[in-house]
């Protein structure tokens, strides 16, 4: 099998935020573990912004963006290089790759990225991939590489993701919060996942949330790859979720397979507005799969710029689509609900191309 197994920040460091490296130590056994077995696998590791905190023996994670970037650039080898060690000691050789989840709207940049992380593989290397944070051109965004994981599971035909946290999996309510709260063993393909109540919060020491690794598991699910939440210090958790035993919630994979691109459009871009349209553009978009053109919209919500994602809604209010615009928000106030043949020279005939629209589960 090939496994993507994901590890956030809070599950690496310590309780003063600094790398733990007895943490690093049972993740790369266990990934030798599962090597040994023949299978291949692929880190995604958080922990390079807390591992510059560490490294510059900062009294705290500072908030400025730009800090943020020069302490992952800090930090980034000081935690490969933790993975090296380690995995050397299995004779394994790990490889860095720093990916951006823009990389996956790039049609080249996507077709790059897979054969490179492909390819490592096929050599015998267990890659270790971050977000490329220090040269990120947008803020440093919350969960991002649980998104980012999903994305590569589906970028290199994964069979599994684990995604190892600091809690036991998923449950039916916040345990923290609540006594009764039960462990959700198993979520079917079918169900909405993004519809369970989760906390958003991460921790001090990480940015993300249960709500970030319920959007992973969506973008798995919907790439055909069967994932798993579990906790991270938990003993053989990676064997014993590659084989599909019950060592937190694991989540059914999707019979439809959406491409990378409309995968990266319905969950894991940022949503910078609406656009809202009539009913007969509504049933065109759902029913026939057509393009949205300016005659059916019947306003514009945000500010947004061309090439950004956006929500499609139909006039009750109700989100039923999401796609990358092709026409600013001002342009677009100017041309709602004029038909093709009545649009000034130089703008674009839709609103949104069918191919950067995707249909949002109900």
């Amino acid at each position: 099998m090939r496994v993507v197994v994901k590890i956030g920040t809070s599950s690496l460091t310590d309780t003063d935020g600094a790398v733990d490296d007895s943490a690093i130590d049972k993740l790369c056994d266990e990934i030798a573990e599962l090597r040994a077995l023949g299978h291949e696998v692929l880190a995604v590791s958080s922990g390079a912004i807390a591992a510059g905190v560490s490294v510059l023996d900062l009294p705290s994670r500072p908030t400025d963006i730009t800090t943020l970037q020069a302490l992952a650039a800090v930090g980034q080898p000081r935690l490969l290089e933790s993975y090296r060690r380690r995995l050397s000691h299995h004779g394994l050789v790990a490889a860095q790759a720093l990916l951006d989840p823009h990389d996956f709207v790039d049609r080249s940049q996507y077709l790059h990225a897979r054969r490179a992380l492909v390819r490592l593989l096929q050599l015998g290397c267990v890659p270790i991939v971050n977000e490329n944070d220090a040269i990120a051109s947008d803020e440093i965004r919350y969960g991002d590489n649980d998104r980012l994981a999903a994305l590569v599971a589906h970028s290199i035909a994964a069979d599994a993701l684990v995604l190892l946290t600091d809690l036991d999996g998923l449950f039916s309510a916040d345990p923290a919060l609540r006594r009764d709260a039960t462990l959700i063993e198993h979520v079917g393909a079918d169900d909405p996942l993004l519809a369970i109540d989760a906390g958003r919060a991460g921790t001090s020491r990480g940015s993300g949330g249960m709500a970030s690794k319920l959007e992973a598991a969506r973008i798995a699910s919907w790439s055909g790859v069967r994932t798993t939440i579990a906790r991270a210090s938990r003993p053989d958790v990676l064997r014993h979720a590659v084989a599909g035993a019950a060592v937190g919630t694991t989540f059914e994979a999707n019979e439809l397979r959406l491409p990378a691109r409309k995968l990266w459009i319905a969950f894991a871009a940022r949503v910078a507005g609406s656009v809202v349209v009539d009913d007969g553009a509504r049933r065109a978009v759902m029913e026939r799969a057509t393009s949205l053109l300016p005659a059916g919209v019947v306003k514009a919500e945000g500010r947004f710029v061309a090439g950004e994602t956006v929500d499609v809604r139909s006039a009750d209010g109700r989100v039923f689509a999401r796609g990358m615009v092709s026409v600013d928000a001002l342009d677009l106030a100017r041309i709602a609900g004029l038909h093709t043949r009545d649009l000034p020279d130089g703008l674009v005939h839709e609103v949104v191309h069918r191919d950067d629209l995707v249909l949002l589960p109900e």
